[in-house]
Parts: C-alpha cells; sequence; structure tokens
C-alpha cells in the first residue's frame, strides 16, 4: 500500500477532524458550563491495539494520559461487541482523578475490532466529602465514585443500573445524566466518522497510514531531541504543602541525552504524601510528553510515535507514583503543572535562549456547591516571558487549555454574582526582565446563598520562577471579605460560605525573562 507525503498529510487530518468533530458534539449537547462554555474535556481516536493515532487539540493533561485508560479498558474487557461503550474514571486504572470520566468505543469493520474512539470530560460533581469532588483529602474514597472500566452500553443496550449507580453519586445528577449524554453523543459520532473513513479509503489503506503517521512522528521527535546538545541536565521545584500540611513536596527532575532518546528521571521527589496532590504516573507521562512536544517548531502530529524516544522514570511509592488508595484529587491539576515547570526548568539548561520562565504554575481550582448546584471552574493567569516575547496575561496555560467561563453564564445557572472580572493592576503583576511576565486575574465573587467552597491553587507562597535573570513573578492570594473585614485564605481551603461574602481570588503572574 503506497503511502506519501501528500497523503499522509490528508489522512492526518482526516483522523484528527474526527476528534475535533467529537469535541464540537461534546460541547455543543453537554449541559454544565464547565463542559459546554469552558471546554473541559477532550477526544481522540486509536488503534487496535490502545495506540493513539490522533487527538484534537483540546486539554493536554487529559491527552497524554487518556492512552492509559484505554490500555487499562483493554485488559479489562474481555469482549468487545458492535455498539460497546466502556466507562471510566479510576487513577489506579487509566484514570487522572474521579471526576474525569472517559468513555471509550470500539470501531468494527468486517466484525472485527479496527479503531477505538474515546473521550473524556470533566464531570461537575462524582460525589465525595465536598461539592466539586476535589476536596482536601486523604484517601481516593473521600473523593468521590470509583468507576473501574466496565460496561455502560452493550451490544447498543444501555445497562440503566450502571448509570443510576453513577448518578445516584452526584449532588447534580440530572446535569450529570445531560453530560453523559454529550459524551455518548461524541462517542456515536466518532464511530460514524470513522466508519465512512474506512468505507471511502478501504481498511487496508486507512491502516498503512495509521502506521505511517506513527512512525512519523516518532522519527520527527526522535530528531528533534537529536538536535539538542546531549548531556545531563537537572532542576527542582516545589509544590506548597498538600492541603493537610504546609510543608514543601520536592519535584526534581533529571533529563539525560543521548543522541535521538531521552531520558526523564523523577527519581528525588517527595515521597507519597497524605494529602491530595499525589499525581498518578499517567498523569506524569502526560505532563512530560507536554514539556517536550513545546520543542517543536514544525506541525508535529501528536500520537503514540511521540511518545516512543521519551522514557519517564516514576519512583515507586513516591508523590509520582502513589500507592492506592493515596488521595489524588489535585494531582491531575496542580501537580501536572508543576512537573511541566520542572521539566522546562531542566531543558532551559539546555536550551537558554528557547526556554521561558514559569507561567502561572497553577489552575486556581474553584468548586462551591449549595443545596441544589455544583460548580467548577479555573481561573487563567499570565504566562512566564521568553527570549521573543513578553508573556501573555490572563490565560490559561500548558495542562489546561481551557476558556474561561462568561460572567453572563456563570449568574444565569448559579446563585453568585461576578463583581470584579479584570488583569491584575498590581505593580510587577509579571516578573520583570528584558521581557515581562504576563500579568494574572483578579475574580471577585459575591455568594447570594450558602454554599462550600474549596480551593485548591498553588504558586501562592513560592513564585514562579524567572530565566536568564529575569524576576520572579508576582504569588497568587485568596481572600474572603465577611462583614468587610478581609481575611485572608490558604492556598488549599475549604469553608462555608454565608450570603454576601465575597471571595477574592488573584491568580499569579508569570516569570520575567532576561536581566
Amino acid at each position: 500500500m503506497t503511502v506519501d507525503p501528500i497523503s499522509l498529510e490528508v489522512f492526518k487530518n482526516l483522523f484528527i477532524s474526527v476528534a475535533e468533530e467529537m469535541g464540537l458534539t461534546l460541547q455543543r449537547t453537554a449541559f454544565s458550563p464547565n463542559i459546554r462554555e469552558r471546554l473541559d474535556f477532550s477526544c481522540a481516536v486509536f488503534d487496535l491495539s490502545g495506540r493513539m493515532i490522533a487527538q484534537a487539540a483540546h486539554i493536554p493533561v487529559h491527552l497524554g494520559s487518556m492512552p492509559a485508560s484505554v490500555e487499562s479498558a483493554l485488559q479489562s474487557i474481555s469482549t468487545w461487541n458492535p455498539g460497546d461503550v466502556v466507562i471510566l474514571n479510576d487513577p489506579y486504572h487509566g484514570g487522572t482523578h474521579l471526576p474525569d470520566i472517559t468513555m471509550i468505543s470500539p470501531v468494527f469493520w468486517a466484525e472485527s475490532v479496527a479503531f477505538f474512539v474515546a473521550s473524556r470530560a470533566h464531570h461537575a460533581d462524582v460525589g465525595g466529602m465536598s461539592p466539586g469532588s476535589l476536596p482536601l483529602s486523604t484517601e481516593l474514597y473521600q473523593e468521590g465514585l470509583i468507576i473501574p472500566p466496565i460496561k455502560l452500553i452493550e451490544h447498543g443496550t444501555q445497562l440503566d443500573g450502571v448509570l443510576k449507580l453513577i448518578l445516584s453519586n452526584s449532588r447534580a445528577p440530572q446535569e450529570r445524566a445531560g453530560d453523559l449524554a454529550a459524551q455518548l453523543a461524541a462517542q456515536r459520532i466518532g464511530a460514524i466518522r470513522l466508519d465512512h473513513l474506512i468505507q471511502t479509503h478501504g481498511i487496508d489503506r486507512c491502516l498503512a497510514h495509521t502506521e505511517a503517521l506513527l512512525d512519523y512522528a516518532q522519527r520527527i521527535t526522535q530528531a528533534l531531541i537529536q538536535a539538542l546538545p546531549d548531556g545531563t541536565y537537572t532542576f527542582c521545584d516545589y509544590l506548597e504543602g498538600d492541603g493537610q500540611s504546609d510543608d514543601p513536596l520536592r519535584i526534581m527532575v533529571t533529563i539525560r541525552i543521548v543522541d535521538d532518546q531521552m531520558t526523564v528521571d523523577f527519581t528525588g521527589s517527595a515521597s507519597q504524601t497524605l494529602g491530595n496532590v499525589n499525581a498518578v504516573e499517567a498523569i506524569v507521562r502526560s505532563a512530560t510528553w507536554y514539556a517536550v512536544r513545546l520543542l517543536a517548531t514544525d506541525d508535529l502530529p501528536v500520537n503514540h510515535g511521540c511518545f516512543v524516544p521519551v522514557k519517564v522514570i516514576c519512583p515507586p511509592h513516591s508523590l509520582l507514583s502513589p500507592d492506592f488508595p493515596a488521595a489524588v484529587a489535585v494531582g491531575n491539576t496542580e501537580t501536572s503543572q508543576r512537573i511541566v515547570d520542572t521539566v522546562l526548568g531542566a531543558l532551559a539548561q539546555a536550551l537558554p535562549d528557547r526556554i521561558p520562565a514559569a507561567s502561572q504554575g497553577t489552575m486556581n481550582n474553584l468548586t462551591i456547591g449549595g443545596r441544589d448546584f455544583v460548580y467548577y471552574e479555573t481561573i487563567a493567569g499570565g504566562h512566564g516571558a521568553s527570549p521573543i516575547g513578553p508573556g501573555l496575561s490572563g490565560r490559561h496555560s500548558h495542562m489546561t487549555n481551557t476558556l474561561n467561563t462568561p460572567i453572563e453564564a456563570l449568574e444565569h445557572v448559579l446563585p453568585l454574582r461576578v463583581l470584579r472580572y479584570a488583569l491584575r493592576e498590581d505593580e510587577n503583576a509579571g516578573g520583570g526582565g528584558v521581557h515581562q511576565g504576563g500579568a494574572g486575574i483578579e475574580r471577585v465573587y459575591e455568594f447570594l446563598t450558602p454554599c462550600r467552597v474549596t480551593i485548591n491553587s498553588e504558586r501562592r507562597l513560592i513564585a514562579p520562577y524567572g530565566l536568564q535573570g529575569g524576576q520572579s513573578g508576582q504569588t497568587g492570594q485568596n481572600n474572603l471579605i465577611r462583614d468587610e473585614v478581609v481575611q485572608p485564605l490558604s492556598a488549599k481551603v475549604t469553608f462555608q460560605a454565608q450570603v454576601n461574602d465575597r471571595l477574592v481570588i488573584k491568580t499569579p503572574g508569570g516569570g520575567g525573562w532576561g536581566k
């Protein structure tokens, strides 16, 4: 079967278009603002053995870790039938954290599985000890309903008992039902489009281009690594506690580059911790691959081939490879960001004229829940400056790729007001330097009903670093205003809000570049 550069480009975009149409379907049919407005979801296409072929430009932390979900499903499900849909969220069986629910569907051709399509969406609540399912937990059981790889649909028939079990464990069952239905619609669209692709071009031609795309991505990544100076590069950064203690937690990385291979070794990182910042290995690999992908200047297709030349080592029983049932609620959001900061810090030694300073380094997770509503969002901040210019202000960075939640959408469906939403005006909000880091955001909420609030954030004590003599970005702040008295809040906190309370979140700025 002949594969040439033109046909390879065509098939690359055909596979990507399947994932993109799945994403559009999911967005347009979802119920929750988190999926519909913030676009906190991802879609991808996999081959028969579970290798990722193509992804849409969705959430980096989802897409780099979703292969682990497909791998776990293939190990757990012995028989696949036309019309099957497998669902899971267990971080220790391919998931990331419990709110991220993954669906996987087979695509059949000639009575055999030819491909898989998968979607992952962050659901605003899947149970647990606090609304939003991102509690200050000390074990996985406190974080919500754990779903191992099981069939939600078998032979095209929905298993109502499985669905009822999931909905019964959410504080917003109607919203969950709507979002799960939206994911199922995305799965159907993905399967239909792949079936049409096979009918149009033939199964042999599709499979030949699948292999060619994986080989091409591997060769490009190897060439990318080979262009780096051989050597060993070490860097460390810290998390600001785990929600149970303020003791800093070290993330250490040693990158070894030899010819066209890279080893990223996290030996020396902190041991597994009591709180919720532990990150399963799928997240560590995802963040590492993302950081390496940033080095590409060409339009590198992101698939399984990209991962082959990069070996990731996670020490067992550590913060980055915890033992079940360690708490992992924000390892997916906060620890992943710090992994990126650490890997880029090491790569800056090899490429001092290319790597930017640290961006805000947090997703500023905010969950709010009352008697009949649950809400989750992340808040943007400053980007790190780079050798070619200043950092962007008020943007999501690195492992999150979501939009903001528009004030109109938020106030329409929730008993909240947003009194202020603006770039921070503090002096040196972004670190100074030849190029200045981007500024963070100030967002002020007023509560119109009593509710439970949980914040999981970082970079409130340890500022995002500058590079090549640039200054650090400004740290973030969390404050509660009650009866006009300002009460400082810690980076990770949960509290009961009263009517007319105001929550002020100021997100970090990016580091500066150059002295």
